[in-house]
């Protein structure tokens, strides 16, 4: 049997309230195939009603490497983009907190799916870069809500690699975890964080959504 693209790990929801979404597709740099991408608006989906903290994680070296650019020659293009937009509004329309636990590069869709997590904790081998900029228009939005307008304009321009210092001095990362696996970091926090009941979470998640500055409405392509 294969193995799932996208793991769910619900064993802490009940005493901690907190669920691991993981990117399983490692041999290829976890990049988001259409199938992909709609298993994972599907974990999202399914754990609204129960989880109080989500964490999202990728498997390998990568955190993700963006979409499956071999997809565009083998499936029509408007599913493609239905599904990345299916995605983003699971994770960004998620109606409790979502935290991003990034051991390696975020790179093109990676680092977009990144930017939607509210916590994003990093370690020395993170990286964000946007080299999909020659081809695709890259989504602005998400990015200038974490960095602002000036600096997130320069990055999807230019589309060079931001390096974990430079990302948390940006705003991209939140933190960068050096005494330990990140995902035990992101546990921590998240634990501390699910303490806090449901309904209060979904609504700090609400004024955030209600504040941001583009819509979940937008196609992927005018974020």
């Amino acid at each position: 049997m294969s193995n799932p693209l996208v793991e769910v790990d619900t064993t802490a929801v009940d005493e901690h309230g907190v669920a691991v979404v993981t990117l399983n597709r490692p041999q290829k740099k976890n990049a988001l195939s259409h199938a992909m991408r709609l298993e994972l608006a599907h974990a999202f989906e399914a754990l609204a009603a129960d989880a109080r903290v989500v964490i999202l994680t990728g498997r390998g070296d990568v955190f993700c490497a963006g979409f499956d650019l071999t997809e565009f020659d083998r499936i029509d293009e408007d599913s493609l983009w239905a599904s990345s937009d299916r995605m983003n509004v699971a994770v960004a329309a998620h109606p409790v907190p979502v935290i991003a636990a990034l051991d390696g590069p975020a790179v093109a869709g990676g680092a977009d799916l990144a930017v939607l997590a509210d916590i994003r904790l990093g370690t020395d081998r993170t990286t964000f870069s946007h080299p999909e900029r020659r081809g695709f228009p890259v989504v602005y939005g998400p990015l200038a809500e974490c960095v602002g307008s000036t600096r997130a304009r320069e990055l999807v321009l230019t589309g060079r690699t931001v390096a974990a210092e430079e990302a948390l001095a940006l705003g991209l990362l939140t933190e960068v975890v050096r005494d330990r696996p990140v995902l035990d970091r992101a546990r921590e926090l998240a634990y501390d964080i699910a303490r806090t009941p449901w309904h209060v979470l979904h609504r700090m998640r609400r004024k955030f959504q209600e504040t941001q500055r583009y819509s979940l409405a937008c196609h992927t392509l005018s974020l």
